[in-house]
């Protein structure tokens, strides 16, 4: 689809989709008509929207934001909830990614192994030499978790001080610092285990590969080719307006947080925001392959992980989980029973891109929470039983 094409469909869906409307709106007259119009039944779209209210008021959520398209072709966009006190969310609004960002650098990299520029096994010591085991570690093992490298978010020196002034700007000497302080779970590429520092590591390499700066690198070769007019890199707490606020609870009260500062997410040049539209054209451009060859798209869904994940006496089994065909990482991407998954969650904000690659399924949610909401990604829940009702073959819970 092409850039100007994704901009009309998002805008038509923005101007006319809401719990007062069935959801699945067409922009009359316009060239992307077709694109526009609904070719599943109106009744699906006010079961998804039925869904999400439903859910938003058992899981006592703050706002839910929803688009679901089939075959790029929108099926419904909407919204329930606050931003904020007497003030409706909207499908317009823009909230934090997260790991969108990830399998946005996952992608990357294998565009620069499609051109024969990198190749997915060469050890990380070629480009960032003051990496301690950069000789063990490669890009492969960056992309896909199984460096052995230590989760610097789950450290509590870390946690303390990010609870402490949430503000806090983080730099990426810092956050792969506190993950280097720790030994190695394991010898790298024998195990696989969740590491933030993955991905920080991971962005700067693929600067010093292409001597380019990671947010214009994604924005020439994601952003841009795929049409997310409202997905960027903020390299500060700034959200651009109209924002879905967020609230949290982490801190032992119940308080606003959509400035607390996310730089310790990712790597810098992808600590992204988007709106709904976007999460749902990104989440059909990854699941489908479409910025990568059918080699390389393979690669993604599984660089070899399948298969590992087990405690060992220096990695537990609380880390080290196991890569199965149903459950497992793949190059910046979660895999999940065939779908493809991206699931951001933090400070407040919960989101999921999922895809179903046989019926071309899209589904987005983002959410933000209440008081009494429960622990996890909230989005989950209400993806999952989207999954059920439209494709109940294809399930994504379990």
């Amino acid at each position: 689809m092409t850039r100007t094409r994704t901009a009309v469909l998002c805008a038509a869906a923005l101007l006319a989709a809401t719990l007062q409307t069935t959801g699945a709106s067409a922009a009359p007259g316009s060239h992307d008509q077709a694109c526009a119009e609904t070719r599943q039944p109106r009744d699906q779209a006010r079961q998804v929207l039925d869904i999400v209210s439903e859910t938003r008021e058992e899981l006592d959520l703050k706002a839910a934001l929803v688009r679901v398209t089939v075959d790029g072709r929108e099926l419904v966009t909407g919204a329930v909830g606050e931003s904020m006190t007497d003030v409706p969310a909207t499908p317009a609004m823009h909230f934090r990614a997260g790991s969108v960002g990830i399998a946005f650098l996952g992608t990357v990299l294998l565009q620069l192994v499609d051109e024969h520029k990198v190749d997915l096994d060469e050890p990380v010591s070629r480009w960032l030499p003051d990496l301690p085991h950069a000789d063990e570690i490669t890009l492969r093992m960056l992309g896909d978790s199984t460096s052995g490298l230590h989760d610097y978010v789950t450290d509590p020196v870390f946690l303390k001080k990010l609870y402490a002034d949430p503000w806090q700007h983080w730099t990426p000497e810092e956050l792969v610092g506190i993950s280097t302080s720790h030994p190695l779970w394991y010898k790298p590429g024998t195990n696989w285990s969740y590491s933030h520092a993955n991905f920080v590591l991971l962005g700067r390499a693929l600067e010093e590969i292409t001597g380019t700066p990671l947010d214009r690198l994604l924005g020439e070769r994601v952003l841009n080719p795929l049409g997310l007019d409202n997905t960027r890199n903020n390299d500060t707490a700034l959200i651009p307006p109209p924002v879905l606020h967020a609230y949290d609870a982490e801190r032992g009260t119940y308080e606003e947080s959509t400035y607390f500062n996310p730089s310790w997410t990712t790597a810098p040049g992808a600590v992204l925001t988007t709106d709904i539209c976007d999460l749902a054209r990104s989440g059909q451009a990854i699941g489908s392959g479409e910025l990568l060859s059918r080699r390389a798209f393979r690669t993604q869904l599984n660089p070899g992980t399948v298969g590992l994940g087990h405690a060992t006496e220096t990695c537990p089994a609380t880390v080290c989980l196991p890569m199965t065909e149903d459950f497992h990482f793949g190059l910046g991407v979660v895999v999940k029973n065939g779908w493809v998954v991206q699931n951001p969650s933090f400070f407040g904000y919960a989101a999921v891109m999922a895809y179903e690659p046989h019926q071309r399924l899209s589904i987005a949610v983002s959410t933000t929470v209440g008081p009494s909401a429960p622990g996890g990604n909230t989005a989950q829940t209400i993806t999952e039983r989207i999954a059920d009702l439209l494709a109940p073959d294809h399930p994504l819970a379990g």
